[in-house]
């Protein structure tokens, strides 16, 4: 049963495209959206949900001439995840063909979209997402918002997060910095497997980036490049105990 997004800037021909997905009995839900970067952040929240989130996304059915972001523009950026969501395009122009399948298309549709063809393009992704491996455990880049444009960063990029309510802010090796939409403890979980470490009830930091460890006057603090964050009682042992298993000591 397939999690449909279905993408166009045009709404008639959106709708009418939800409407023959969903009256296909493989497709276990199809939603829809009107430009790239709405379907980018969705697409986000659904590759860090994992597999079996509420959001989650199996394919897209994907315009390709739209403004701002084309459809070809947002395969490219899927690359960028470990485990994307199938691409079939739907177009009304035949001229994209050949780079729409070395963007490893399963499929291409021309407008308007008969139902037979359809259901084979439907047909054709069931098959190729039962003979996909066994998705991976962790997400190796995060999207996040910058002036209106959907990025993904990558999450070996990301020094140390901090908790700024229901948010997170993601600080980078280069300086910069992100809010994303995901709490403190959810990241926690999530990135535990690539050398993330609580250090404190606000701060998530990466084990990896940690460059000093400070004890002093009875408290804790790491510094990671030019930031120094306390450790808290609670978790000081299990930081330490990281740290010199890391380093062999």
């Amino acid at each position: 049963m397939l999690r449909v997004l279905a993408v166009d800037d045009e709404e008639p021909a959106l709708a009418e495209l939800l409407y023959l997905l969903r009256a296909d009995p493989r497709v276990h839900s199809a939603d829809g959206a009107t430009d790239a970067n709405e379907a980018l952040r969705r697409i986000g929240r659904a590759l860090a949900e994992g597999p079996g989130g509420d959001g989650a996304i199996d394919v897209l059915f994907l315009d390709i001439q739209m403004a701002g972001l084309t459809g070809l523009d947002v395969a490219r950026l899927l690359g960028g995840f470990a485990r994307p969501p199938l691409v079939v395009f739907v177009t009304a122009h035949e001229d994209f063909a050949v780079q729409a399948f070395d963007l490893k298309a399963v499929d291409y549709l021309l407008k308007p979209v008969r139902r037979e063809r359809l259901a084979e393009a439907v047909r054709r992704v069931a098959e190729r997402a039962a003979s996909a491996p066994p998705p991976a455990t962790v997400a190796d880049r995060i999207p996040v918002e910058l002036g209106g444009v959907t990025r993904l960063v990558a999450v070996s990029d990301i020094t140390y997060a901090e908790a700024q309510g229901d948010y997170a802010r993601l600080h980078t090796a280069d300086g910069a910095s992100h809010l994303v939409r995901i709490p403190l403890t959810t990241l926690e979980e999530r990135w535990q497997p690539l050398g993330f470490v609580r250090v404190h009830r606000s701060h998530l930091v990466s084990l990896h980036r940690i460059d000093e460890l400070r004890l002093d006057g009875g408290g804790m603090t790491v510094r990671v490049g030019a930031a120094e964050i306390a450790v808290s009682r609670r978790h000081a042992s299990r930081v330490r105990e990281l740290l010199m298993r890391r380093a062999g000591g």
